[in-house]
């Protein structure tokens, strides 16, 4: 059996209802995510993170296979929401984030990928001493877990979700590469990040009638407009950065 980490996670395991867990503390920002420009968002999030992040569209691939993000930095190994290893108070944390140590991991049994997925903990995260049972003694989940569970089960029904919107959008060929370009008012040399996808809003009226009524009965427009406008949010990144260096 073969088990595949996400991004984030270095080693996991199945979970098991007699290990105790190291949970995050409340704000506490897990280690992968105190140095990193950018996290995948879902679906559901896009309203909540548009309030605070830019959403951008990346690729890891030649084949164009799209998934939002929302960015934290302005360059590489940048987190500009980590203070000391705290996220900024006040701020919607992505739930890519909050649901570390567990994720819901794909299993492939000789060569072949199983259907349903297998909750895993993040291996460091497993902690006799210091960590918290989440099931009792009769093997029932507790209230934290069952929590946790709906955060996990939600979240990967979610990801379906935006992997179907962004092939829509990639079909349509409404997704553009861009780069942002930005210049520290004090100190400091230019800025330029690449590698982002966005919205190309005036390919939207040349969409026929089928294709737009698709988006809205899907949900799409209103995460495409969400978008849009969160890119105004570069400026909130660049005020951070600012307020770091000074």
């Amino acid at each position: 059996m073969k088990i595949a980490p996400p991004f984030g996670f270095k080693e996991i395991v199945p979970l098991n209802r007699s290990q105790k867990i190291r949970l995050l503390a409340p704000g506490e920002i897990p280690e992968f995510a105190r140095a990193v420009n950018a996290v995948p968002i879902s679906y559901t999030e896009f309203a909540l993170v548009a309030r605070e992040y830019p959403i951008v569209f990346t690729t890891a691939s030649d084949a164009k296979i799209f998934a939002p993000v929302a960015a934290l930095g302005m360059q590489d190994g940048e987190n500009l929401y980590n203070h000391g290893n705290r996220w900024a108070e006040g701020v919607y944390v992505p739930a890519y984030v909050r649901r570390f140590p567990f994720c819901m991991s794909r299993v492939t049994i000789d060569n072949v990928e199983q259907k349903n997925r297998l909750i895993c903990v993040e291996k460091s995260h497993i902690d006799d001493r210091t960590g918290e049972s989440l099931f009792d003694a009769n093997g029932e989940p507790t209230e934290k877990w069952k929590v946790i569970e709906q955060l996990l089960s939600e979240y990967e029904a979610d990801m379906v979700r935006s992997h179907e919107m962004c092939g829509i959008l990639a079909d349509y060929g409404l997704l553009e590469p861009f780069t942002m370009q930005a210049k520290m008012n004090k100190g400091g040399g230019p800025v330029a990040m690449t590698g982002m996808f966005r919205i190309a809003e005036q390919k939207i009226e040349h969409l026929n009638a089928a294709q737009l009524k698709n988006l809205v009965r899907k949900g799409i427009l209103s995460r495409v407009y969400a978008h849009l406008l969160s890119l105004n949010n570069f400026a909130n990144l660049l005020d951070r950065k600012a307020a770091k260096a000074a």
